[in-house]
């Protein structure tokens, strides 16, 4: 009942994640990344700790090959789960459980992968990831919410969209980007007005925020 994608920027070396759904509040679970060392997504019957230990796999110099197998290992019905890996150099990995909801599946790539269940069909991916790849050199948090918007408009989850979310690092432990819509009519659109909404308002101050290099950070015009 979900669709995401997982992407690396190159440029920047943002790791970032982006899943739209049927049910409410998809960002509180689906979304994992880590600065320098890559992201997680984890749907369908969704295990947590897929993203969670993926992320700890990966934080401890593991590829998305061996991440994956480790968390196929751990999980006692993999046959439920949909999750994909990625990792520091982009390398991906997905599965997608015999048991999802259909039509489910992944497409996997350098520096990206899309995966979803309960689809219109695979064209749904494909729409997502031809998406993604035109706008190459925009922002990443562009590219995230474009590659949402044309699985929806390809068909998307076939029960609609409630919720969605954008979640992407940058440098530091903590992210630049966590955009969630938690209940809406129109969750994508909303999505794209928060985005600028965080543009504007939001990424300029948490960019002043206090770094591992510079504990202080810098003036910031808004406490939190």
């Amino acid at each position: 009942m979900t669709f995401s994608l997982i992407a690396h920027c190159a440029e920047s070396g943002q790791f970032g994640v982006a899943a739209t759904t049927a049910v409410p509040a998809v960002g509180k679970l689906v979304t994992h990344a880590w600065p320098g060392v890559g992201a997680v997504a984890t749907q369908a019957r969704v295990n947590p700790y897929l993203g969670i230990d993926g992320i700890g796999f990966l934080r401890q110099g593991m590829g998305a090959p061996e991440v994956k197998k480790a968390l196929l290992d751990c999980d006692p019905h993999p046959e439920w789960r949909q999750f994909a890996v990625m990792d520091k150099s982009g390398r991906t990995e997905a599965w997608t459980g015999s048991e999802c909801l259909d039509w489910a599946g992944h497409r996997t790539g350098t520096g990206l992968s899309v995966q979803g269940n309960r689809l219109a069909g695979p064209h749904v991916l494909a729409a997502m990831e031809a998406a993604f790849l035109d706008l190459k050199g925009e922002p990443l948090a562009r590219r995230l919410i474009e590659a949402l918007e044309a699985g929806n408009d390809a068909g998307g989850d076939v029960e609609g969209a409630v919720s969605a979310t954008i979640y992407i690092v940058e440098c530091e432990a903590y992210p630049l980007w966590d955009i969630r819509v938690d209940d809406h009519p129109e969750p994508i659109r909303e999505l794209h007005r928060l985005h600028d909404v965080f543009a504007e308002s939001v990424v300029p101050h948490i960019r002043k925020m206090p770094t591992r290099a510079e504990p202080g950070g810098e003036r910031c015009d808004v406490d939190v």
